[in-house]
């Protein structure tokens, strides 16, 4: 299946997010992670996670689920051709 390639930017708070659970030692939510930014930069709005586009929300963001708790929330700029990573932990902007 061919098509476009997005690029795939994580912003500095879902670093962090990223950087904790290596820190954490949480090999399984980092594969999983993994395994999704692989897939965003060809169908961000398909694949395992059960990507969501988040209801009522200006920015059209999308969500996907890392594990039970926890969700990636991210940005599709179509005519960029890129996928902001917003966070990858907590459930949307909730603390």
């Amino acid at each position: 299946m061919g098509g476009l390639i997005y690029q795939v930017d994580v912003l500095p708070k879902a670093k962090e997010h990223i950087l904790a659970y290596k820190k954490a030692g949480n090999k399984i939510a980092i594969e999983r992670i993994n395994r999704i930014l692989e897939e965003l930069k060809s169908h961000p709005e398909t694949g395992i996670g059960h990507p969501e586009k988040l209801k009522n929300d200006k920015y059209e963001r999308w969500s996907r689920h890392i594990d039970q708790k926890n969700r990636m929330t991210y940005q599709i700029k179509k005519t960029e051709i890129i996928v902001l990573i917003i966070s990858a932990m907590g459930h949307y902007d909730d603390k």
